[in-house]
């Protein structure tokens, strides 16, 4: 008998262009944080990043540049966070 694949939890969180990097930086460092997905006020998706636990700092630097860019293109944006469903 197979047992059913949790869902992953589903999260939204609105913030200032501002503010944006260090809530970033405090989502990675919870560690369950499977994909972000940044939204204009609009509702359309400027970043769409899968992430994995235990991603090494070097490997993220692509993704620190293309949040510089959604900074420079948007003033409040919504972060929607795709985290591991809790076992």
């Amino acid at each position: 008998m197979t047992s059913p694949v949790p869902s992953p939890a589903m999260e939204e969180i609105k913030v200032s262009a501002a503010n944006l990097k260090a809530k970033l930086k405090e989502l990675l460092r919870e560690g369950n944080v499977r994909r972000i997905k940044l939204r204009n006020p609009e509702g359309r998706v400027l970043l769409d990043m899968p992430l994995n636990a235990g991603i090494a700092g070097a490997l993220l630097a692509p993704f620190w540049l293309a949040v510089g860019a959604v900074v420079a293109l948007a003033t409040d944006i919504t972060i929607q966070v795709e985290r591991d469903a809790a076992p």
